[in-house]
């Protein structure tokens, strides 16, 4: 098994788990689960700078990244800097996140919120309703065609906005459909964990103009940014290029003064 492999397997257990904790009934009573979601698709659409700004404190790649910062801190940090929206890792096992961590970003900042996980089930999209995200992330290589179909119009149903990401070509054809509004081009290969620029080069004229573009994985200078613009990419997803630093939320706003200047 690939680490991706492992991280399903895992993912299924702990999805079973978490569904016998605690009825769906439940969470539809959240106090967050009515409220009116705010738009990352619309706020990249807008943007001159694009940056989604992640809370990730370790990765199976980069072992521990910083696990001494605050997700609070580091909410308010962003939305201060002018980040478009706010990525928040809620997989405990691989990357050390958890769903307080959503909800401490969503007591803490009016960015709109990714829930970044591993979904393979209905019950993590009410999860993520319930907890305060407006973004699901819905991931190529762990889905079939039918899975993707059902799980973003679920999404889009709760009023959330759904980020599908695909890693080549063979994933990206059998992903297009109308309950997307982004479609995210990881630039990671998920079995060598090489990093390339090539590959959102090479997907974007695979990529209709009514979903918005977004490059992630491996964008850590301005210089990047600026090579993919004109590829149609408005969104760029930043992890670790803010989260190593000791203030994510001041290298995020150096980081955006720098693309404007």
């Amino acid at each position: 098994m690939n680490i991706l492999d492992k991280i399903v397997f895992d993912k299924r257990k702990e999805v079973e788990l978490r569904k016998a904790l605690i009825p769906t009934s439940q969470l539809e009573a959240s106090v967050l689960f009515n409220r009116p979601t705010h738009s990352l698709s619309k706020a990249l659409r807008t943007s001159s700078s694009g940056i989604i700004a992640e809370h990730k404190r370790r990765s199976p790649s980069k072992a521990e990244i910083n696990s001494k910062l605050n997700v609070q801190d580091v909410a308010v940090g962003y939305e201060n800097a002018g980040v478009c929206g706010m990525s928040v890792l809620t997989d405990g096992k691989y990357f050390g996140g958890s769903l307080d961590d959503l909800i401490i970003a969503r007591s803490s900042c009016q960015l709109p919120l990714l829930r970044k996980e591993f979904v393979i089930d209905e019950y993590q999209i009410l999860e993520a309703k319930a907890y305060g995200a407006d973004v699901i992330l819905l991931i190529a290589a762990i889905l079939t065609k039918d899975n993707i179909k059902s799980l973003s119009e679920f999404a889009k149903s709760l009023q959330l906005d759904v980020l599908l990401e695909v890693h080549n070509e063979e994933e990206l054809h059998k992903s297009i459909m109308p309950s997307l509004d982004m479609l995210g081009v990881n630039n990671r290969d998920l079995k060598t964990f090489n990093v390339s620029l090539e590959t959102s080069k090479l997907l974007s004229d695979f990529i209709p103009d009514e979903f918005v573009k977004v490059s992630e994985s491996g964008i850590s200078s301005i210089e990047a940014i600026k090579e993919l613009q004109p590829y149609g990419y408005k969104g760029f997803l930043i992890g670790e290029n803010f989260m190593k630093t000791d203030n994510p939320g001041k290298s995020a706003t150096q980081f955006i003064k720098n693309i404007n200047s």
